[in-house]
């Protein structure tokens, strides 16, 4: 084993000995399943920053690395714009809970649609959360080996098995907590890699931000999919929505938006290890090639940032899923930290299992973010009265769109576009009008038919 192989290990274990260290350990409820801290809300910076870290997973950055590898500026953009997402899921969250009174996802869903929605809405996100565990994990066995041999798969369960270690000491406290110091260290770790890489380049920042082209096979058509699955991406993900019901309205709203523009930042900038790979004609995977480029030192910050972004997203994961059983579809009345904790027991179990089946990192976010289509309507038309039959069939239209992009069911002369991603941005568009049209169709026919 090389000397770089030792430090990694070394960095991951002592990271995640540093965060079960520093998490406190919960006794309330609340505090483990809510993330108070004896009975008091979080604040903003914890707020913002939780909500910023844990969507700066590993898989994300590594794509926006790819895609700016791929596609040059435009390519980070196109990723950057999955952040709009935070604006979006902030003022509805903020007008479901000034206006409609609701206390979470669940509610507003249960009281408008019924139990049968709330199950479905369950199983949607549930696919998302087990998603979150193995694309993230498996990034991290990435840098510890090649797929499918055995320092691969031991980084993957070790590291997975050390994130559960702390996230069950304290719950939602412990995560919101770590997420603060992760998302500082992030930051940290960030501005130490721009240092390698700017100074490297002729021309600098600017040299860098010229590359690519405005074209829709080069980036643009994944830059327009990010914008139309914006308006329902994020109410899939409950490490996102959880937040959105922690603290007072108003400083929820404002943390969502800040988390809209820093996360946005972070990508974009991140976005310029694959550029720089890009303009030096380095092979894939860049991430890597860039370290290597630079030596020792900047192949171990590569590592710590991965390992922390991964981290944060996993923790936030793993109380989320926690919350969706216990307090959102159980209802629990006598709430249990012991079943809080076997469930995220399993949770890790079961979201790593798919890490053997060799799966694609980015149709993590790409594939589910079509088939959740649905739920934009849903969200976005909140205030608008329509029969229970309209969840179901938005809902059933977007999962309909997501298969049809997995299978190929599109012929090619009826795509939108040209070049990569072209079936993708067909899928969503075709899939967005059959959304909403199948969300308004049962309140016109019960209005034409009074």
């Amino acid at each position: 084993m090389s000397n770089l192989n030792i430090l990694q290990w070394l960095l991951m274990i002592l990271l995640s000995a540093g965060m079960f260290w520093l998490s406190p350990k919960a006794v309330k409820v609340n505090d483990f399943f809510k993330g108070s801290k004896n009975e008091q809300q979080p604040g903003f910076w914890i707020l913002t920053s939780s909500l910023v870290i844990s969507w700066l997973f590993a898989k994300s950055i590594t794509n926006a690395a790819d895609l700016g590898h791929a596609f040059g500026f435009v390519g980070g953009l196109a990723y950057a714009a999955y952040y709009v997402s935070f604006l979006v899921a902030g003022g509805i969250i903020y007008q479901l809970r000034t206006i409609g009174g609701f206390e979470s996802i669940h509610h507003f869903l249960r009281g408008k649609f019924g139990q049968k929605a709330v199950v479905l809405f369950t199983l949607l996100i549930a696919f998302r959360l087990f998603n979150e565990v193995w694309s993230n994990s498996m990034v991290i066995g990435s840098y510890f080996g090649e797929s499918g041999s055995w320092p691969y798969y031991l980084a993957i369960l070790l590291f997975t098995g050390l994130t559960l270690l702390y996230t069950m000491k304290g719950g939602m406290r412990s995560s919101l907590l770590t997420d603060l110091i992760q998302m500082l260290l992030f930051a940290v770790l960030l501005v130490v890699i721009l240092g390698y890489i700017f100074p490297k380049t002729e021309g600098g920042i600017l040299t860098l931000t010229k590359t690519g082209t405005w074209s829709l096979d080069q980036g643009l058509n994944l830059l327009l999919v990010a914008f139309l699955q914006c308006l329902s991406y994020p109410f899939h993900d409950p490490v996102m929505t959880d937040r959105g019901f922690i603290a007072e309205p108003k400083s929820t709203l404002k943390a969502f938006i800040w988390a809209g523009v820093i996360g946005a930042a972070c990508i974009v900038l991140f976005s310029y290890v694959g550029i720089f790979g890009k303009v030096n004609d380095l092979g894939k995977p860049v991430v890597p090639a860039v370290a290597g480029l630079f030596g020792l030192g900047m192949t171990l910050v590569i590592n710590l940032i991965m390992i922390t972004s991964a981290a944060s997203t996993i923790d936030s994961t793993f109380t989320s899923s926690t919350k969706l059983i216990h307090l959102d579809l159980l209802q629990s009345r006598k709430l249990s930290i012991q079943a809080g904790r076997l469930t995220m027991f399993l949770v890790a179990v079961a979201g790593t299992l798919p890490v053997f089946l060799n799966p694609e990192i980015l149709s993590a976010t790409t594939i589910s973010g079509t088939m959740v289509l649905g739920l934009a309507p849903v969200f976005v038309l909140w205030k608008v009265k329509v029969p229970v039959a309209s969840f179901f069939l938005a809902i059933g239209a977007g999962i309909l769109s997501g298969l049809a992009l997995v299978f190929g069911w599109i012929p090619q002369h009826l795509w939108l576009s040209q070049g990569k991603y072209a079936d993708l941005l067909t899928a969503n568009i075709y899939g967005s009008i059959a959304v909403f049209a199948g969300y308004l169709l049962p309140l016109i026919w019960h209005k034409t038919n009074e």
